[in-house]
């Protein structure tokens, strides 16, 4: 299982997420998705369908 994956939305890298004890730690890789910079997620996947959200400017249920 790795321990970091890219995440990009649209064609737009918006950040890496790293595993850690706690889930998925957020880096933000443009200020569009800086929102997200910091925040736990259960895995990859659940932190591209939030960077997705938030480009979209669909509401967003913040992860923790």
């Amino acid at each position: 299982m790795a321990d970091g994956y890219v995440i990009e939305v649209s064609s737009q890298t918006a950040g890496i997420v790293v595993r850690d004890a706690r889930g998925y730690q957020f880096f933000a890789a443009s200020h569009l998705f800086d929102r997200l910079e910091g925040q736990i997620f259960r895995n990859a996947r659940e932190a591209e369908r939030a960077a997705r959200r938030l480009l979209t400017g669909q509401s967003m249920q913040m992860a923790s």
